[in-house]
């Protein structure tokens, strides 16, 4: 049969092998590029380490009225202040100062005598001293980042100092009366 002919309807070639051996060559391709692929898809998910760090609970009880502790939420410090009654009217005394970031002491707690920060200073990611007794606690009773100098108030707001922004308040919620869920 040569190309300028006409086949008749109902006398098409049926198909041949290398119709068949063309049509698997692309499924293998395409098999091979899925499974060649799957291993970099898969590494972008974070590992089981970091889905573990997600949600930090604490247990709020054995903590006393003045106490700080530090825990861990992905790889990060946390800082959680069981703040006295003079802290948390320092706090709200000082909503109405000249703040280089200003936020209400209430907004940044979700009950008053618990304060929940990352640890971590806005200006170039330095932990700030002030969890340990003996800490300089800075000017207003807070925090002291001594890498510049960065003084944060009993609301962990940023006072005096190159830091740009006040603490950050990690999402959590008090999962029971005395259990917080960070995360």
């Amino acid at each position: 049969m040569s190309a300028t002919q006409t086949v008749p309807p109902g006398h098409e070639p049926a198909e041949t092998r290398r119709d068949f051996l063309y049509v698997m060559t692309g499924a293998m391709a395409a098999v091979t590029t899925a499974a060649a692929i799957w291993p970099l898809i898969d590494s972008l998910n974070p590992a089981a380490d970091v889905r573990t760090l997600a949600t930090t609970e604490l247990d709020l009880a054995p903590i006393a009225v003045g106490q700080r502790v530090t825990i861990v939420w992905r790889g990060q410090p946390v800082f959680v202040d069981h703040r006295t009654a003079e802290q948390i009217a320092r706090a709200r005394q000082d909503d109405s100062a000249d703040l280089k970031d200003p936020e209400l002491d209430s907004a940044r707690v979700q009950r008053a005598e618990w304060l929940i920060v990352v640890g971590v200073c806005t200006h170039l990611g330095c932990i700030p001293l002030g969890q340990k007794v003996g800490d300089p606690l800075g000017g207003w009773g807070g925090w002291f980042c001594p890498c510049h100098a960065s003084h944060y108030d009993t609301s962990g707001r940023i006072r005096k100092g190159p830091a740009p922004r006040n603490l950050v308040v990690p999402p959590y919620k008090f999962a029971e009366n005395d259990l917080v869920s960070i995360g």
